[in-house]
């Protein structure tokens, strides 16, 4: 078993680059590829690509495999379900592991009231659903979105997403009724009354119209910014006090992400509606919506459904994700990794002053900001791309974030063995002590 990074070749090797040649004559130019490299096995936090060339994965399938890639207990309910059952439709012919995932998720799922679930099959699926049955439940369709905030690719959820270049651009005309707030920003506006602003922002929205409000309680792909508990806190009076129903979206930020199965857990809020997907499935597409039972309940039968949500080989690599939470201490290991983590970010700024202007970040969901110049707080995407490429180099796979793609996001496994962890934060120093020495 390998337990480190081992360059052989140049990155991308020879094989990567053939079959880099093969894409361009099959898969269509419209889809973009961060790491530069063809995965041929995984297994925990590292990956082997196809010149032999093993990584430790800081990016983790973009927070999908908070359990490891191929974990055993996953690896094994996959094959033992799939001589089965792989599929039949829910809505054509029901079986077992759906509605003991969706009991998981009503437990998992914060709140003292009657909860219910919905299986479908991606994070902006769920996204989209949460909306619908939001506008069914209240009868109004404006929706509040926040700057930084991601939300996925498809018409709405691509609305909902503040970022315009390249999740909406070309792609108009989007969907109407999304009201964009303002977000909190403490590294760039630490002196705001965020709320205050909030109140001003709404002075420009028929609240009489607005049925809900989505929020990552950490934004991912806008950057790695934690909601400040004050501010969440406040929006979550907020809603309530104006029949608003919040929806928490964990799609990124669940399934132990920050050192908790859901990070809203961080804040005392009980969200109206949750949707979950990416590291749900360990690897395997699927994803939730989950509610206050009134609300789900509120839709009109056959008004939500999916031919392939919540199929059953997806429904049972997410029970395996979840008993290998439950048994392996994943999230007392993932409460470890953050505190570890952030340490090591922080030095790497302390060491990097000028160029790195902020480490920040919610247990083991962290990011690095950079910047020109401490002064100014410039964003400096294309010093950014020179810490990503160092790193690679060197065996670490790493991704960007943020609306200018200057900040490096932490979304490695989080049963990475300490060994992995301090190995990848050296990496990680060196390519930031390289890409600095270059400005």
């Amino acid at each position: 078993m390998l337990k480190s990074t081992q360059i052989k070749t140049e990155i991308p090797g020879p094989k990567s680059l053939e079959l880099q040649e093969r894409r361009k004559k099959a898969v269509s130019a419209g889809l973009g590829t961060a790491i530069p490299v063809w995965a041929a096995e995984a297994e925990g936090a590292l990956v082997t690509d196809v010149d032999g060339n093993v990584f430790l994965d800081f990016g983790g399938g973009i927070g999908v495999l908070n359990a490891g890639h191929n974990h055993p207990k996953v690896v094994e309910a996959i094959k033992e379900q799939a001589g089965k059952l792989i599929h039949t439709c829910f809505y054509a012919t029901q079986y077992e592991p759906y509605l003991e995932l969706a009991e998981k998720l009503n437990e998992i799922a914060p709140g003292s009231f009657e909860k219910h679930s919905f299986l479908v099959n991606s994070g902006a699926e769920a996204v989209e659903n949460a909306v619908k049955i939001a506008r069914a439940y209240t009868g109004k369709p404006g929706v509040l979105a926040f700057e930084n905030g991601f939300h996925g690719r498809t018409l709405l959820a691509a609305t909902l997403t503040a970022k315009a270049n390249p999740y909406k651009q070309s792609f108009g005309p989007l969907a109407p009724e999304v009201h964009r707030m303002p977000a909190p920003y403490p590294y760039r506006r630490p002196s705001e009354d965020w709320f205050e602003a909030f109140k001003r922002s709404l002075s420009n929205v028929d609240l009489t119209m607005v049925g809900c409000a989505i929020v990552e309680p950490v934004q991912g792909e806008g950057g790695f910014h934690p909601w400040p508990k004050r501010d969440l806190e406040k929006l979550a009076a907020w809603c309530r006090e104006n029949d608003v129903l919040f929806i928490d979206d964990e799609v990124q930020s669940g399934f132990g992400r920050t050192g908790k199965m859901l990070a809203i857990e961080h804040y005392d809020v009980e969200p109206d509606l949750v949707t979950t997907a990416k590291s749900m499935g360990g690897g395997m597409p699927i994803s939730g919506v989950t509610g206050r039972a009134e609300v789900m309940d509120h839709v009109h039968v056959g008004g939500i459904g999916t031919t392939y949500g919540g199929n059953p080989v997806s429904c049972a690599a997410a029970l395996a994700v979840i008993e290998a939470f439950e048994e392996d201490n994943v999230l007392e290991r993932a409460e470890r990794l953050g505190e570890r983590l952030l340490t090591g970010l922080k030095e790497i700024q302390h060491n990097n002053p000028d160029f790195v202007g902020d480490a920040r970040g919610l247990g083991p969901m962290a990011g690095l900001e950079f910047v020109t110049d401490s002064a100014s707080k410039t964003p400096d995407p294309e010093g950014t791309k020179r810490v990503v490429h160092h790193a690679l180099e060197n065996g670490l796979m790493l991704l960007t974030a943020g609306g200018y793609g200057n900040v490096i996001r932490t979304l490695m496994p989080l049963v990475i063995t300490d060994e992995q962890l301090d190995e990848g934060l050296a990496i990680l120093a060196r390519a930031v002590g390289e890409a600095a020495s270059e400005k």
